[in-house]
């Protein structure tokens, strides 16, 4: 439960991808890889995570900066979220990423948040967080599915146990944008659809990325193909601030004249991992925009929803949101 002070440890601080695998490797699971650490300080001062060492990465060049391809753009994962927002380039090309980053915490958060670590971070759940043994932390109970538990912020998709939810801003836009994730380990590099990057509890309860212990993601890869696209961002928080995301949408519309060529339209904090609606994206695709799509869109987004006590609300926010994004 919560304490008033972080315990001691070993402050490491690599200047190369290689030198932070080694101390990966040398350190195991008493190492901690930090990015911007705000996900990381909240379990250190909880005394929830008590490492030995933390392999600080702020110092490594290679994991930093916006840079431009012949196919799309490549983002290190050590870019701050203020750098991301406020890119004339992402603001161009992928405005959808560059409002996702702005909406993320306040700016004084953004200024040292990355986007490595927004899309690495933990789950929120009141109970994980606070220490209990539920499902998540190695246990076999999930207390925020109990009937009076507090769970207006939980699932209303794809729970397997855990009923707890991604809370990146950053996930559902690289979602909607097909981004690749580039991951390194000592044995190699491979390549990861942002779709797939993400782990349901139905396949490990106890991750919310497909990350190895031994992994470090260094870089996200933009195509082209959703460049200059018609897009839409929403995020709808308790606070205008300081928030995480009771449900958002992030989508992305080709668009020629009045109708929808092709689309990408995703929810967070609905699910465990950005929901993409296929389904809603198979309906609109070839329509003309319409208020009749849109009614339609919507409530097919919220098909087969299982709201838990609380969380009913979020059936017709996420039905609406879905509808705004379609209309334009």
């Amino acid at each position: 439960m919560l304490k008033d002070m972080m315990t001691g440890f070993e402050l490491l601080e690599p200047t190369t991808i290689d030198g932070a695998l080694d101390l990966m490797a040398q350190h195991g699971d008493k190492g901690w890889v930090l990015a911007g650490g705000h996900d990381s300080l909240n379990w250190f001062k909880d005394r929830a995570k008590t490492p030995d060492a933390v392999i600080d990465l702020e110092r490594i060049s290679e994991l930093m900066g916006i840079r431009e391809t012949a196919d799309g753009l490549e983002i290190g994962a050590m870019t701050t979220l203020t750098e991301i927002e406020r890119s004339p380039l992402i603001r161009e090309r992928y405005g959808l990423l560059a409002e996702a980053a702005r909406k993320v915490a306040t700016p004084q958060i953004r200024n040292t948040g990355t986007i490595g670590g927004n899309l690495c971070q933990d789950t929120r759940c009141w109970y994980y967080r606070t220490g209990v043994n539920c499902y998540r932390a190695g246990g076999n109970t999930c207390y925020a599915a109990a009937p009076q538990a507090m769970n207006r912020e939980h699932a209303l998709f794809g729970a397997s146990r855990c009923v707890a939810v991604t809370p990146t801003d950053c996930g559902p836009a690289l979602v909607a944008l097909d981004a690749e994730i580039v991951v390194r380990n000592r044995r190699g590099e491979r390549v990861i659809a942002a779709k797939d990057f993400f782990m349901e509890p139905s396949i490990d309860i106890q991750r919310m990325t497909v990350l190895d212990a031994d992994d470090l993601l260094v870089t996200i890869r933009i195509p082209g193909d959703w460049a200059g696209a018609d897009y839409h961002f929403e995020k709808v928080t308790d606070r205008n601030s300081w928030d995480f995301a009771l449900v958002s949408i992030a989508a992305a519309f080709k668009m020629s004249g009045g109708q929808i060529e092709d689309a990408r339209i995703v929810c967070g904090a609905v699910q465990c991992i950005p929901r993409r609606l296929m389904s809603v994206e198979r309906m609109v695709r070839g329509q003309a925009r319409s208020e009749q799509l849109a009614e339609a869109a919507g409530a097919e987004a919220v098909n087969g929803a299982e709201p838990l006590n609380y969380n009913h609300f979020k059936i017709p926010l996420m039905e609406n949101l879905v509808k705004r994004a379609v209309r334009g």
